[in-house]
């Protein structure tokens, strides 16, 4: 296995009390092998303060510890504060690279460099060319896509362009505009009493035959299941893939890593890492079936190199 192959750690997509934001981070810092961790509200512009003050702490531990940092936009832009804010974060960010996660990010982006995250949609090389022309050097590319497509991504990917795949977490299916979790608490989304915060792993959603389907996030609709991609990482190493990403989930997100790092570092089975995981993150089935070119919530098991 290629150790080549980086990790990166995501933004935290639940709505996660700050003091326990802020010291999930500093653990990140000290103890994780991961390369770069991305930090910042992705899914509820109405979250931003609850981590504000504890940003430049957080920055400054990861920093400090050797990480990469990317400051992440919000994945959906509506309202005009929020487009001042995302304009603001990519003017503003200094030496920090900013991860794009709406195309709102992108022309105040336009000749620095900065990252692509997962939630915007590149689907072809030539999108990965035309983002890489004007600036960006990490490109995070959507978790439905199939290998196929990966691999093309990545052959043709410009010189200074590191393609990361998502593969771990709760997959990103949806955002919207309309609040799912205060509807579903009888609340308004304007008076929401930030009810997301009851589920920080998410709410699960069950069909009306009682079976579990999604999880929703506040505006996000994720999978019920958890993408695991530990089984595939040698597949991917071969595509050139330059990292996988982990998605942070209520679990020893540390030994996510660590476990990960052990596969690709070659000291550790794609089987027995896939177990190990299995122990540490018991809440929802793994699926990978997007990258199999399968429905997103089945799994296909790796088979022989």
């Amino acid at each position: 296995m290629s150790a080549a192959v980086g990790l990166t750690l995501g933004p935290v997509l639940f709505h996660w009390d700050a003091e326990a934001w802020r010291d999930f981070h500093f653990r990140i810092a000290d103890e994780a092998p991961v390369d770069t961790v991305a930090v910042g509200e992705v899914v509820c512009s109405k979250r931003l303060p609850f981590l504000a003050d504890h940003l430049p702490a957080v920055v400054g531990r990861l920093e400090a510890a050797g990480k990469r940092v990317l400051l992440s936009s919000l994945a959906l832009v509506t309202q005009e504060r929020e487009r001042r804010w995302t304009a603001e974060l990519a003017s503003g960010s200094g030496p920090t690279m900013v991860e794009a996660n709406d195309v709102s990010a992108l022309a105040p982006l336009a000749g620095r460099p900065h990252a692509i995250g997962p939630f915007v949609n590149v689907y072809n090389e030539a999108t990965a060319a035309w983002l890489a022309a004007r600036g960006a050097r990490r490109l995070c590319l959507p978790p439905e896509l199939p290998a196929a497509s990966i691999a093309a991504i990545a052959a043709a990917a410009p010189p200074g362009l590191a393609v990361e795949v998502f593969a771990f977490g709760r997959v990103p299916l949806a955002i919207s505009a309309r609040c799912y979790h205060a509807r579903a608490h009888g609340l308004a989304k304007d008076n929401c009493r930030f009810v997301c915060a009851r589920d920080p792993d998410g709410m699960t959603v069950d069909t009306l035959d009682g079976e579990r389907f999604l999880a929703v996030n506040g505006l996000q609709t994720l999978s019920h299941g958890c993408a695991n991609l530990i089984e595939d990482a040698p597949r991917l190493a071969r595509m050139g893939v330059a990292a996988l990403r982990l998605s942070p989930q209520r679990c020893d997100m540390v030994a996510v890593a660590r476990t990960f790092r052990a596969v690709l570092d070659g000291r550790m089975e794609p089987a027995e890492g896939r177990a190990a995981l299995a122990r540490l993150y018991p809440a929802a089935p793994f699926v990978n079936g997007f990258l199999h070119g399968r429905p997103g919530a089945e799994y296909v098991a790796a088979t022989a190199p």
